[in-house]
Formats: structure tokens, C-alpha cells, sequence
């Protein structure tokens, strides 16, 4: 098993307790804090921008969810470029696995999840489709390969026309194709 797939099946397989996470009534997976009025969602694949979201949600002792589709995406790095750019193209929005229970009680969402084909991944169209964001204050944090946060801005605002949309935080992170790109190079 590779290093980031043997991390990413770590950090999954753990118990959702041993993570600081609890099942909320409708199923959704939330940081329990006595007066948690701010909410951490994100989506990762190779677990990096699940770091930025767990220093967000201790730094702000914000509630926890982690966005996933209810079909996990493949393992294969390539596979899930094939099927994300399949998605992007025909407007597909994948069922989400967990809607958050109670949005109401949060004013504030820190948004987090990785640039794919210049855009928002397929399943953030699905949380924001799927979420009534209206007078909430999102705050985007973004990783990306290199090529900046592409059309992902435009989508969060046309998604969530009636939310404050603050300015992102965007980080490059992308080992996992640049390994790629190196092990091929080296196989040549």
C-alpha cells in the first residue's frame, strides 16, 4: 500500500470518536463544542485539505463535517480525474453520503476542498446545491496543484448567491501528482 493511501485508509478506518467526531441525529458527522455557532465542511482525496480543516475547527472549536458522496470516488488518482472532468462536463451532481443537521445554528462555514480541472469538485456543487447558505458567512479555503483556484469562486457565489462569500485561503498542495509525474519519468 502506498504512504498516502496507507494514511488516507488510517485516517478513515478510525472510529469517529477517536477523532473527536459524533453522529449528529440526521447522520452527519459534527465536532460536539458547547457553543459551536461556526462549521468546518470539507473535502479531501489525499487528506490535505482535512489538515487545513482540523487546524481551522481547533483553532475556532468550530464544528466538524467531512463532505462525501454517497458513491466513494476511485482510489486510482487518474481514475478520479477521468470521472471528475465525466461529471464537470455533463453537470452531474453526486448524492452526497450526509447532509449537516441543523445548518441553521451556524452563521459562519469555512469551505474547504482541493481545485479539480480549475473548478470545484463535482460533490462541493452538491453540498452547496443540497444546502441553503442564505446570510451565512462562507470563508473558502482551497488546495490546488499549481494552477489557482480557477472558476471555484464563481461557483461557490452562484451556488450560494444569498451568502457573504469572504476571500479564500489558498494553498499548493500536490504531491500526488507530481510523484506521478516523477515515477513515470523515472520508469521512462
Amino acid at each position: 500500500m502506498q504512504k498516502s493511501s496507507a494514511r488516507r485508509h488510517f485516517l478513515t478506518s478510525l472510529p469517529l470518536a477517536a477523532i473527536g467526531l459524533a453522529m449528529t441525529s440526521a447522520g452527519t458527522e459534527a465536532q460536539q463544542t458547547p457553543s459551536a455557532n461556526t462549521l468546518v465542511a470539507y473535502f479531501t482525496r489525499t487528506g490535505n485539505t482535512r489538515v487545513i480543516a482540523l487546524q481551522v475547527r481547533r483553532a475556532r472549536q468550530a464544528a466538524l463535517i467531512e463532505i462525501q458522496p454517497a458513491e466513494p470516488y476511485p482510489e486510482d488518482y487518474e481514475e478520479t480525474v477521468a470521472q471528475a472532468r465525466r461529471e464537470t462536463e455533463q453537470g452531474f451532481l453526486p448524492p452526497l453520503a450526509q447532509l449537516v443537521a441543523n445548518l441553521e445554528q451556524y452563521r459562519e462555514i469555512f469551505l474547504g476542498f482541493p481545485i479539480w480541472g480549475t473548478t470545484a469538485p463535482p460533490v462541493i456543487r452538491s453540498f452547496l446545491r443540497s444546502h441553503d447558505l442564505s446570510g451565512k458567512i462562507i470563508r473558502p479555503f482551497i488546495t490546488h496543484g499549481g494552477y489557482g483556484l480557477g472558476s471555484s469562486l464563481e461557483v461557490i457565489r452562484s451556488l450560494a448567491p444569498r451568502a457573504t462569500i469572504e476571500p479564500p485561503f489558498s494553498l499548493e498542495a500536490d504531491q500526488e501528482r507530481r510523484t506521478m509525474e516523477q515515477v513515470r519519468s523515472w520508469l521512462g
